[in-house]
């Protein structure tokens, strides 16, 4: 297998874990009594950099800011929206495409410009920091968050939880 088939292969798994866990915090939110609306603005904030950073590698205008205010059903359009976007871009990618510079603005407007690899893992990992906000935020409402660990979703079982 080249390297460039372990590194799509690699993301793939990561997309799916994005999914997986998109999906969950948004059952979470859709199941809680008291939600908070600071979870929802995080979401958003999730689902709209995923969308910013999938137009800055496909070279588009970003249809949605960084901090969108989305509603959840427009979460619910959003989320499966970004995978599609991820798994297309990871099934057209030539060998040599991982080490691609990509320039673009951030959303200060300064310039940067990053490999393909830097951004698809820092898109796929900049969401795990805020679920992980947005489930304190439901715990602290009152609620209980769906687990989005990579580990439970590679295993297929729940992670484990502190004992009282």
């Amino acid at each position: 297998m080249s390297a460039s088939n372990q590194l799509s292969e690699h993301f793939s798994k990561l997309i799916a874990h994005l999914e997986w866990a998109d999906q969950r915090v948004l059952a979470s939110l859709r199941s809680a009594a008291n939600a908070p609306a600071k979870a929802l603005e995080i979401y958003a904030h999730v689902l709209g950099s995923e969308h910013v950073w999938l137009s800055r590698i496909n070279g588009t205008t970003a249809q949605l800011a960084v901090w969108p205010s989305l509603t959840l059903d427009d979460c619910a359009r959003v989320g499966p929206a970004n995978v599609s976007g991820f798994r297309k871009l990871l099934s057209t990618l030539a060998d040599d495409d991982f080490g691609r510079q990509i320039a673009y603005r951030n959303s200060a407007g300064d310039p940067f410009t990053s490999t393909l690899e830097d951004i698809l893992t820092h898109a796929t990992m900049h969401g795990s920091y805020h679920r992980g906000q947005i489930a304190s935020l439901i715990r602290a409402a009152g609620d209980t968050p769906s687990p989005t660990d990579y580990i439970a979703f590679a295993r297929g079982s729940p992670a484990a939880t502190r004992r009282s």
